[in-house]
């Protein structure tokens, strides 16, 4: 390996490594903060919080943002402290890189093709750390001088030297400290409900509700067929349960939604609106493939008197939803037992 491909190989780590630290920040802030607004989101195609808050945005329970810091970092760390001139595994250095972004790459081309071709978005830092593990392995397999067949010796080789060295057991240690930390430090939680904390928070000034209700009476009234049930306040949620902006919607008003309705001073009606165009012809284009299964399921579960157990399943697992997995939710949490037997009737409904 020459200085350069050493270069270029810490350049594009660096990079990926800066894209992958960005990306972890935005989805931090979106599972923790409802009302934040990624910066990288422009319109309803170019957007990050459309990728990182779909399936596609975690692997085995764990964001794929992190995934990407934990496997730059390594990358930056093997050529930085393997490949300095005089080490024993400089020779050795391309090859590692070559093996782990071929992974890598294998990885990436997954999530670039369910980015662009099933959830339909663009995730721009998503496509910078792409572009950055194309960089390292196509520069790694440039810079590998030695047959493939040959690397498990040498690796088994330049580990026995590892752990040999005061410097790399540090980078070892540092490495593990630094994921152990973003793995228990990142939120486990899908959202901060922060609203319900509602009870907690004092009444409104008599300031604040003169400043409320001139807001209110210069708003724009839609009459909607929707029976209030005689409550002064309705509210209508148009939802689908793979939409993550749906999801966050959902666990951050449910405090509110919970205390005034008990109250009886608001009445919440759910409409589903899957964007998928099996059971919804306005979106011929959409591609949340188990949100009518999803929406048929919690109609179903009305009968039951399980629809509210459903509904909270469904937004809680939204990044595993599949139409498999929605059948099962509906059989062992809605006690729903033909599912595909009524699966056409509630579709009726929800196309209502």
């Amino acid at each position: 390996m020459t200085t350069r491909q050493r270069s270029l190989l810490l350049a594009a780590g660096a990079l990926g490594l800066g894209a992958s630290g960005a990306s972890s920040y935005v989805h931090y802030q979106l599972v923790s903060n409802p009302s934040y607004a990624s910066f990288c989101d422009v319109n309803a195609t170019v957007s990050c919080t459309e990728t990182y808050l779909s399936q596609y945005g975690s692997f085995l329970g764990m964001p794929v943002a992190l995934l990407g810091v934990l496997f730059f970092a390594a990358i930056l760390a093997l050529v930085g402290v393997g490949g300095q001139v005089g080490s024993p595994a400089r020779e050795s250095v391309p090859g590692y890189v070559f093996a782990a972004s071929t992974i890598g790459l294998a990885f990436v081309l997954y999530l670039a093709w369910a980015s662009f071709f099933v959830l339909g978005a663009f995730c721009i830092l998503c496509v910078i750390s792409y572009a950055a593990v194309i960089a390292l392995f196509i520069i790694s397999g440039g810079a590998t001088p030695f047959p493939m067949t040959t690397l498990p010796g040498r690796a088994a080789r330049d580990s026995r030297a590892l752990f040999s060295s005061p410097t790399g057991l540090i980078v070892v240690l540092l490495l593990l400290g630094g994921v152990g930390s973003m793995i228990g430090l990142f939120p486990r939680e899908e959202a901060v409900a922060q609203a319900v904390a509602v009870q907690d928070l004092p009444p409104l000034s008599e300031q604040d509700r003169t400043q409320l209700a001139a807001w209110w009476d210069v708003q724009p009234r839609l009459d909607i067929p929707v029976d209030a049930e005689g409550a002064p306040v309705l509210i209508v949620k148009f939802s689908d349960y793979m939409c993550p902006g749906c999801r966050i919607a959902h666990q951050s008003y449910k405090g509110v939604v919970d205390k005034y309705t008990a109250s009886g001073d608001v009445t919440h009606v759910l409409k589903h609106y899957p964007l998928e165009p099996e059971c919804n012809a306005h979106v011929p284009g959409g591609n949340h493939f188990a949100s009518c299964e999803g929406a048929a399921a919690e109609v179903m579960a009305r009968e039951k008197g399980t629809a509210d157990a459903v509904n909270e399943w469904l937004f809680a697992n939204q990044s595993a939803l599949s139409p498999a997995t929605v059948k099962q939710a509906a059989r062992e949490v809605g006690r729903i037992e033909d599912f595909d037997g009524k699966y056409a009737e509630a579709l009726k409904t929800v196309r209502a």
